[in-house]
């Protein structure tokens, strides 16, 4: 149900509040907004009635916002945020359904996307928007269907959909490590960490009959930033298999250990269990689960 009438002001008023907030002045907001001192002025003067809380107060010659009129504007900028991104969405999206995926970057780079390529060329009626997102986020708060994430079935309050086990490898650039190495080996070279993989390479190490105390190095919070610390030759990282192969191919690093290496995680796709599947999700989950299997 929409609030009464009254809790609902006009978004040119909004809009003028927001910008004085944001500017400083009611002078520099008219100008931004393209009208008159005084049309701002009436703007703001019949927000503030409507809301019925004193927003501003007068400075010098000018106006400045009171500490509940601050309050007001920033929770005002979210509200115009979200409806200037609802508008784009139905723009992009014209008639179509849409579905707003919120992404790992290396993983949507370099697994996901290519395959959407051909679920988009079957469904021409659904839109595909993406975000990133590093973490678990609330679906309530966030304006995304499903999301991509990695690690156990544990994001609460989602379903869960299996994508791919993580295999890592390590990859250095060619100059840093010429030739096939021991595991242990590794250990005299500058090793790269990423901040959501905390022992990663210990664990690795483990794998191999080869354990390692505590491991120190440059940290990055992507993987994409970590192969290209790589590539210029910062250290040797821990990459996911999508995008080693990816790095391998294109000569920029080289594994100086052969195999890839299943660890504990997996990627998932991820969707609120609080409301039912839309229809274009519920298209998109059939053919995935098909895709992952494959």
């Amino acid at each position: 149900m929409i609030a009464p009438r009254r809790f609902l002001p006009s978004i040119s008023s909004l809009l003028a509040l927001e910008a004085v907030e944001r500017l400083g002045s009611a002078t520099a907001a008219a100008e931004e907004l393209a009208l008159t001192h005084s049309a701002v002025s009436r703007q703001l003067k019949a927000l503030q009635d409507q809301i019925g809380v004193t927003l501003l107060r007068r400075e010098g010659k000018g106006l400045a916002l009171t500490p509940a009129g601050a309050d007001y504007a920033a929770s005002v900028r979210d509200y115009l945020q979200d409806l200037a991104r609802a508008s784009l969405k139905i723009r992009a999206g014209g008639e179509q359904s849409s579905l707003n995926i919120a992404v790992l970057p290396a993983f949507g780079t370099h697994w996901l996307l290519p395959r959407l390529r051909r679920f988009a060329a079957e469904n021409p009626d659904i839109a595909l928007n993406f975000g990133t997102r590093l973490s678990p986020f609330d679906f309530t708060r966030e304006p995304f269907d499903a999301a991509i994430h990695f690690g156990g079935a544990d994001w609460p309050g989602a379903t869960h959909l299996e994508l791919a086990r993580e295999r890592v490898i390590p990859a250095c650039a060619p100059g840093l490590a010429a030739g096939q190495l021991a595991p242990a080996d590794l250990l005299a070279l500058p090793l790269l960490h990423l901040e959501s993989r905390p022992g990663a390479w210990e664990d690795w190490f483990a794998r191999q009959g080869c354990p390692a105390g505590h491991l120190r190095g440059m940290l990055f919070d992507q993987f994409g930033q970590m192969a290209e610390a790589a590539a210029l030759g910062f250290g040797v990282a821990l990459l996911p298999a999508f995008l080693a192969e990816a790095e391998f191919r294109a000569g920029r690093l080289h594994p100086p250990v052969a195999g890839y290496t299943e660890v504990d995680g997996a990627y998932h796709l991820v969707w609120p269990q609080v409301r039912p599947p839309s229809r274009a999700l519920q298209r998109l989950l059939k053919w995935i689960e098909s895709e992952a299997k494959g």
